[in-house]
């Protein structure tokens, strides 16, 4: 078992978690200084007299390639080495790395499906702070809307893989904070398990040693998330504006939404495969068909819900042409991501 430790101006709880980690297991140890510089030279020196080995980055690049970097290293130099990664700032205690390790190691029953990850999920009780608290939620509620992933922590930064997962691993996008969300959120993609189990909460001084920038990084977590909910709302307007058009030209519900979903599909589809889902190596010929098949069934959707709200209840058409797209929002990107753009090195 190799632990993995991604350092970027670290103090001097990297050094206690180390001998913490000697004291209770065998585990190599193995961290990354994403670039730290002089200053933290002194601890990165301690670190390696304790036996760990060190691996460096000239300048910050983020903990994404830093744990690629780490990732590489082990793919090459320790075969068969399943890992354990965990943060630098104290957050983690020996304990819960072993039970993630033991989780990933497991027995015989538990290794049976070589491809999964277990994450060590914070309980956010007791003295936590309000932003980090709030932000994992927000960003917990985002996943299982547009992905159906239900994870209490989608940030935490206690995970174990199998080595046979490393280059996965090292192939998926993203090189700061974000990278490690694209892992969640491509593993069911690629029909990866995910297994959860709990772990202290711990936040000295209010967490002010992490360098998460609520601001930035929660939008590059958030980012493929947010990019499907552009192409999605741009084109439900373009749908919207359409289907408003060519129902007073014709005066058919039906006609409407047939003849503005044609439209509004097809560009939906082509921003989808090109800048949401990244499908470019899927080719539109493979991906085309599947696509408007969906669309047929949520066309069939649409018209439905629509005329129920309208015909039925009596509501007023746009405010029922809101109620339909925003009822059906959750299924077209279920429908997309998992049957027509689901190739097996889709990146967000």
């Amino acid at each position: 078992m190799t632990v993995l430790i991604p350092a970027y101006e670290p103090s001097n709880k990297l050094i206690d978690l180390i001998y913490e980690l000697q004291a209770k297991t065998d585990y190599k140890i193995l961290i990354v200084d994403d670039g730290s510089g002089e200053k933290y030279k002194d601890i990165f020196n301690k670190a390696s007299e304790s036996g760990c080995c060190i691996l460096s980055h000239e300048q910050n690049k983020g903990k994404g390639a830093a744990l690629k970097t780490g990732f590489s290293y082990i793919l090459e130099n320790c075969p068969g080495e399943n890992v354990v990664c965990a943060d630098s700032d104290g957050q983690h205690r020996a304990d819960d790395i072993i039970k993630v390790a033991d989780k990933i190691g497991g027995s015989k029953t538990e290794t049976e499906h070589e491809n999964k990850i277990v994450l060590g999920i914070r309980q956010f009780d007791g003295n936590v702070p309000f932003k980090s608290k709030v932000g994992n939620r927000i960003t917990s509620l985002l996943l299982k809307v547009v992905s159906g992933i239900s994870l209490h922590d989608t940030q935490t930064g206690l995970r174990g893989y199998p080595f046979s997962m490393l280059e996965w691993l090292i192939s998926q996008k993203g090189n700061r904070f974000e990278y490690e969300l694209n892992l969640l959120i491509e593993a069911q993609n690629s029909g990866i398990l995910i297994t959860q189990i709990p772990i202290l909460t711990i936040y000295e001084n209010q967490n002010k040693g992490t360098h998460f920038h609520p601001l930035l990084d929660s939008v590059r977590v958030l980012l493929p998330i947010l990019k499907f909910c552009a192409s999605s709302l741009t084109s439900a307007i373009l749908d919207f504006i359409l289907w408003y058009i060519f129902q007073n030209l014709t005066g058919s519900l039906f006609l409407g939404v047939v003849l503005a979903r044609i439209i509004s599909s097809t560009y939906n589809f082509t921003i989808n495969r090109l800048i949401v889902f990244k499908s470019g190596n899927i080719s539109a010929k493979q991906s085309a068909p599947k696509y408007f098949s969906v669309v047929i069934v949520m066309m069939f959707l649409n018209y439905c819900v629509l005329a129920f709200l309208t015909n039925i209840l009596g509501i007023h058409g746009i405010i029922s042409k809101l109620l339909t797209e925003i009822s059906l929002f959750t299924a077209s990107y279920t429908f997309q991501r998992f049957f027509v753009f689901a190739g097996k090195h889709n990146k967000n």
